[in-house]
């Protein structure tokens, strides 16, 4: 009896601490802070947030573990992301030889989809499959083949993962991760992924060292080795085998997710909206014709199409919060302070959904994206990919990526949907880090 009541004692004096802490940070602060709801104490404002709709809701008002390029801050995000786009350049990044390689990929992909013979199929894998392959070639040194179990059962990661992040549970799990990671619920399958690929990644970077040569680097993973042994003797490196491991995960997942995501959306976009498409075949087949492979050059004659990937991209809204950042220091933004190492969220949907860039943006509109000459026209408000000096690095592969791989297919193949395109859904299935377009079929029927 004694114990219980001492016990309940100290929790009760644990919290009021607590309540007194959050209260002193707030009278500190007071009138410098970004205008919201009073934070609880360890909740913080979670209890005035619609986890269905955590975008949204954040509107109206992921703590990573910082490792690894793409959730570090700091001098780690810097060494790191430098490391990052020096060496994705050296293997081909920006560079004819990545067109090649995409180009290769999306031969394979065609040759995928008239196997099906014009079945109505899943569209979901055929597409990682054939972006993943192009940044494993990178990172991995080398394509899987697309029958390769231990491929698919990696896609089958990545693609429950990324669709976790956008569910409600996803939400409480990056928001409460050290808590979270040790009740039941669906966030352990997540976790199970996650590690799952990580220790896909730990293998591979076993296999290299095994066999590598410092002065013929194979790939991303064999750069990063070298650099390690070069910073070997250096107490404040970046450059461990934890931080190679999860930029080597980073780039693989946002390299397979992002673009094959933004297709599938596009894929239901276009049979939603047939004339779009139809504007795209005559486009493909004035400038390109239905005898050579699309070529990135062949961008610039091509107005129409880049207008519609704009619009794919600006409508799809892959990372409508952006990926968190972590204030480094003191920063007055402003009217406003903000202390160091608070979180924040660079909210991307909110500019490309601002009706004074993009009027009626909840339309499907490809013109907006064009001139009264029919020309492209560049919107400052476009920034699917972030801005400022933590913008993804990944960005001309991305742009490549799917501008080769649409015009390929579409020079190619009519898209057809079992449904009419007035009964066709466009709407995201889950919005919270990621958009998640719904699962739908589709078939290729060929040209």
């Amino acid at each position: 009896m004694l114990a219980s009541g001492l016990l309940l004692v100290a929790l009760l004096a644990c919290l009021s601490v607590m309540v007194l802490m959050s209260v002193w940070r707030q009278r500190k602060l007071g009138g410098k802070l970004p205008p919201g709801p009073t934070p609880l104490p360890f909740i913080g404002n979670y209890l005035q947030l619609d986890t269905e709709q955590m975008y949204n809701c954040l509107m109206k008002v992921p703590p990573s573990r910082e490792m690894g390029v793409a959730f570090s801050n700091g001098e780690r995000a810097k060494q790191l992301r430098r490391f990052s786009i020096t060496t994705l350049r050296d293997f081909g990044v920006g560079k004819r030889g990545i067109e090649e390689r995409i180009q290769e990929e999306a031969g394979f992909l065609i040759q995928a989809f008239r196997d099906t013979g014009g079945a109505f199929i899943d569209p979901t894998f055929y597409l990682s499959r054939t972006v993943s392959n192009v940044i494993s070639s990178i990172v991995f040194g080398d394509r899987f083949d697309y029958e390769d179990k231990e491929f698919l059962s990696l896609l089958r990661m990545m693609l429950g993962s990324f669709q976790f992040t956008a569910t409600s549970t996803g939400q409480l799990y990056e928001m409460f991760y050290s808590v979270m990671k040790h009740l039941p619920g669906p966030q352990q399958q997540a976790f199970k992924e996650l590690q799952g690929l990580e220790d896909f990644v730990a293998r591979k970077v076993e296999q290299n060292q095994r066999t590598l040569d410092p002065n013929s680097p194979r790939d991303f993973i064999d750069s990063f080795l070298i650099r390690m042994k070069e910073e070997k003797n250096n107490p404040n490196t970046e450059f461990f085998m934890k931080n190679l491991v999860l930029t080597t995960l980073n780039l693989f997942f946002a390299g397979t997710e992002t673009v094959s995501t933004t297709l599938r959306y596009g894929f239901l976009m276009l049979m939603k909206h047939p004339e779009v498409e139809a504007k795209l075949h005559e486009e493909i087949d004035r400038v390109i014709g239905r005898n050579r492979q699309p070529k990135f050059e062949d961008r610039a004659k091509m107005p129409y199409t880049e207008a519609v990937i704009h619009e794919i991209q600006r409508f799809g809204d892959m990372i409508p919060m952006g990926v968190s950042r972590r204030v480094i220091k003191d920063t007055k933004f402003r009217d406003f302070f903000l202390p160091k190492g608070t979180e924040v969220f660079p909210m991307l949907g909110s500019v490309l959904r601002d009706t004074k860039f993009f009027s009626n943006p909840e339309d499907f509109n490809p013109q907006r994206f064009l001139d009264d000459k029919g020309q492209f026209k560049k919107s400052d408000a476009f920034v699917p990919f972030s801005i400022g000096k933590r913008y993804c690095f990944g960005e001309g592969l991305a742009r490549m990526e799917l501008f080769l791989f649409l015009t390929t297919i579409l020079q190619n193949f009519c898209l057809k949907s079992p449904q009419a395109p007035q009964d066709i859904d466009v709407s995201p299935k889950h919005v919270g880090f990621a958009t998640i377009p719904r699962t739908y079929t589709m078939s290729f029927q060929a040209r």
